[in-house]
């Protein structure tokens, strides 16, 4: 199984349907979104696919971001964190702002993939047997370079991929 990740889309909309058509195209159903969405509008962009939303310090408007999430496919959600098990491997993600919550889920060591973002910073490491996955910002007009994740599960090969 092969699961997009993405982090602080900041609502660009050019961006995210970059991200989209490329999932699309590799027949990938499921997200990951490590936060600052920011708007709730923006979650109408994947309503063709099931995102796992958590807030980050810009979704100021955690019910309205809760409620357009469940107008994507079932099984979409928009919490303060997000865990699962996929594929036999325990995953979490968070938004990664609040820093002692951050380093007490990777110290844990109950996970196998860590997901965050709000760094807009891309970040590949491993802590124990937790791989830990910073996909950077997928939005936001300030930076120059709009990346993202594609996680093979199966494999654990670790995609890092730009749009144009």
């Amino acid at each position: 199984m092969r699961i997009g990740i993405i982090s602080d889309t900041h609502n660009d909309l050019y961006a995210i349907d970059q991200f989209l058509t490329v999932l699309e195209s590799e027949k990938i159903q499921t997200i990951i979104h490590c936060g600052d969405m920011t708007r709730s509008a923006t979650a109408e962009a994947f309503e063709d696919f099931e995102i796992h939303h958590v807030w980050g310090n810009g979704d100021l408007d955690t019910f309205g971001l809760q409620f357009a999430i469940q107008g994507c496919l079932p099984g979409s959600t928009s919490t303060l964190t997000y865990s699962t098990v996929l594929e036999n491997q325990r995953l979490i993600a968070l938004h990664g702002h609040d820093r002692k919550l951050l380093r007490s889920l990777i110290e844990c060591g109950s996970y196998e993939y860590l997901f965050y973002g709000h760094t807009h910073h891309q970040e590949l490491q491993r802590y124990g047997k937790t791989i830990i996955i910073n996909p950077g910002a997928l939005g936001g007009g300030f930076r120059s370079t709009h990346s993202y994740v594609i996680l093979d599960l199966k494999s654990g090969e670790t995609t890092f991929k730009t749009t144009a």
